[in-house]
C-alpha cells in the first residue's frame, strides 16, 4: 500500500460550515474585534508565539466569564456539522490498516460536539484543548504549538512515531495554515479550499463537500 498515514485538518475539512472555531466563538461572545486583530498581527509579526496568541484570546473569554454552557450554546446556534462522508471515509481507511491523525489549530470543543468518540478513531490528535472547573468556567488551556508552520513539524513527528516515511503520508486541509504540512506530505489534498496558495501547491484539489472524494486518490482500487 502506497500510503500508510492520513492526517486531517478540522475546521472546513472534517467539520463543515466553519472557517475557524476561534472566530465562531469570538463572534458568538461578542469579543472586541480590535483586540483580536491586534493579537493576530502580533503573532504574524513574530512578536508572540502561537501559544501566547491562543492564551491571549482565551483570556478575553475568561474576562467575560464565559462558561462551558456558553460554548455549547454557540455551537447549537450554529450550523456546524461533521463533513459529509466523514464516518465512511475514516472507516474505509481504518479497515485498510491506514493510520489516522488530526493536525489542527482548532479547539477540541468542535470535535467533542460533532464527533464525540474521535479520540478512539485517530491514533494521534494535535489540537488545542480547553479545561473547565467544577462550575464550568475555563480553568486552563493546552494550546497546540502545531498550527501554521508547526503543522509540518507535527506531521514529521507523527510519521516518525508510526514508523512511516513522509512519502507515505497524506495531508488533507483547506486553509493557508495547511500549506507547510501539505508541502511535506507525499500526497497533499486541498479539500474545499478557498486559499489559492494551498490550491496551487496541492497535488489534488477537491471542491465537492464530501470527504469520500479523497478515497480514490489514496486507495486507487477503491470504488464507492
Amino acid at each position: 500500500m502506497k500510503y500508510k498515514l492520513v492526517c486531517f485538518d478540522v475546521d472546513g475539512t472534517l467539520v463543515d460550515n466553519i472557517v475557524s472555531a476561534w472566530k465562531l466563538f469570538h463572534d458568538a461572545f461578542g469579543v472586541n474585534p480590535d483586540l483580536r486583530e491586534k493579537a493576530m498581527q502580533s503573532f504574524y509579526n513574530k512578536e508572540i508565539s502561537y501559544e501566547q496568541w491562543a492564551q491571549h484570546d482565551i483570556e478575553l473569554w475568561q474576562k467575560e466569564g464565559i462558561q462551558r454552557k456558553d460554548f455549547v450554546a454557540a455551537l447549537e446556534s450554529s450550523n456546524v456539522k461533521l463533513m459529509s462522508g466523514t464516518e465512511e471515509t475514516l472507516s474505509v481507511l481504518d479497515k485498510r490498516g491506514i493510520k489516522l491523525a488530526i493536525i489542527s489549530g482548532s479547539l477540541c470543543l468542535i470535535l467533542d460536539y460533532v464527533f464525540a468518540d474521535y479520540r478512539s478513531v485517530f491514533s494521534d490528535v494535535f489540537i488545542s484543548t480547553l479545561h473547565f472547573d467544577e462550575k464550568g468556567y475555563i480553568s486552563s488551556v493546552d494550546a497546540t504549538e502545531y498550527d501554521m508552520k508547526g503543522k509540518a513539524i507535527a506531521l514529521q513527528q507523527i510519521a516518525k512515531k508510526e514508523g512511516v516515511g513522509l512519502s507515505e503520508c497524506v495531508f488533507v486541509g483547506d486553509h493557508h495554515n495547511d500549506v507547510d504540512a501539505a508541502k511535506e506530505a507525499g500526497l497533499s489534498i486541498a479539500f474545499n479550499a478557498t486559499d489559492e496558495q494551498l490550491r496551487k501547491i496541492a497535488d489534488i484539489v477537491i471542491d465537492k463537500k464530501d470527504l469520500r472524494e479523497i478515497l480514490p486518490y489514496i486507495l486507487p482500487e477503491y470504488s464507492s
